[in-house]
């Protein structure tokens, strides 16, 4: 088969590579879309440690089953399917608990970290186990399906913590995965979203697909404006969607005392955290790590259009075009928000 192989840091080529072996409960699925990753970008150049060459990368994917083990009973041949980027084991206590973002022994596809190697869909074939399969209707498109692991990270980080409807949501980032928090919430009945991003464009997409204000840090003091736009309390929940220490401090700053952040992003290993507000007004601080069973309804959301990835979907390309675009995407191109492999 053929596959986009990462042979070295920041150096990829299409290569061919032997078709992936199935096992009794796997399935070989035939990749019709995998989408670009931030998280594959940092791999390309090799600053996260977790995509150690050589490596076929890409998780975000779907496609149709080529071949299914003897022991799979629950697909065939000929479905439509996209699955989790998570490997769960499915026997450890928190599988068991339905937690199966923080299986003990997870792996994730598309990644190599030197406990594991787990080759990805950034090619003609990639072999899955069928417990993190899904079905997909006809009526939606594999480029679509392929952002169903993004849309699963947004859809989690809100059911940490579902806002009410007439709660004033904080959403501190404005990229992809806050563009699609931004519209779960909206699904959700929320009435008040604020975006925050330094991108101009990026709240225009935001304001188009749900936000009832946008801010931008250049341009004023975010928490003052929050307090502001809430007559002096602040938001009653914020999703802080970068990773760095000054946005983690304006999404607590920003909240009325009692208020809840989720922090979604993690470029950085480590921020600081404004304690004493924290203590002081009494926040409450979530983590939010991938997703945990949500494919389902993000399914649903996409079918019935409720969230609309179109606006998101920067190009579709083959493989042959992939590195030129990783090397895009990497220099920071800003018209370049999702693009979607076919291979």
């Amino acid at each position: 088969m053929r596959a986009l192989l990462l042979s070295d840091y920041k150096k990829l080529s299409v290569v061919e590579m032997p078709t992936p072996e199935i096992g009794d409960d796997d399935v070989l699925v035939r990749v019709r879309a995998c989408g670009i990753c931030g998280s594959d970008i940092h791999g390309y150049d090799g600053s996260t440690g977790r995509r150690i060459p050589p490596l076929v990368m890409g998780h975000e994917a779907a496609g149709i089953i080529e071949r299914v083990g003897r022991g799979v009973t629950e697909f065939t041949a000929g479905d439509r399917v996209s699955f989790d980027s998570t490997v769960s084991c499915g026997i450890c206590d928190f599988c068991r608990r339905g937690q199966i973002n923080l299986c003990d022994n997870r792996t994730v596809l598309g990644v190599s970290c030197g406990d594991y190697r787990r080759h990805g869909a950034f090619a003609e074939y990639v072999a899955v186990p069928s417990r993190i399969l899904y079905k997909l209707p006809e009526s939606l498109p594999f480029e679509r399906a392929a952002l169903l692991e993004a849309v699963s990270v947004a859809v989690h980080a809100v059911n940490r913590h579902v806002p009410q409807p007439g709660d004033t949501c904080l959403v501190i980032g404005s990229g992809m995965i806050g563009v699609l928090l931004i519209q779960v919430l909206k699904a959700k009945g929320v009435r008040h979203i604020i975006a925050v991003d330094v991108d101009p464009q990026k709240l225009a997409l935001a304001q188009r697909l749900g936000a009832t204000h946008t801010l931008d840090p250049n341009l004023g003091d975010v928490p003052s404006a929050v307090r502001d736009l809430t007559g002096g309390n602040g938001a009653d929940v914020s999703f802080e969607v970068v990773g760095h220490s000054d946005t983690v401090a304006t999404s607590i700053n920003s909240l009325r005392k009692g208020g809840t952040v989720v922090l979604v992003g993690n470029l950085s290993p480590t921020v600081g955290l404004p304690l004493q507000v924290v203590v002081s007004r009494e926040i409450s601080v979530l983590g939010s790590c991938a997703s945990s069973g949500e494919i389902p309804e993000c399914i649903d959301l996409l079918a019935r259009g409720v969230v609309d990835v179109d606006p998101i979907i920067s190009l579709k390309a083959t493989l042959d075009e992939g590195p030129e675009l990783f090397a895009r995407l990497h220099g920071g191109d800003p018209t370049l928000m999702k693009v979607i492999i076919q291979p």
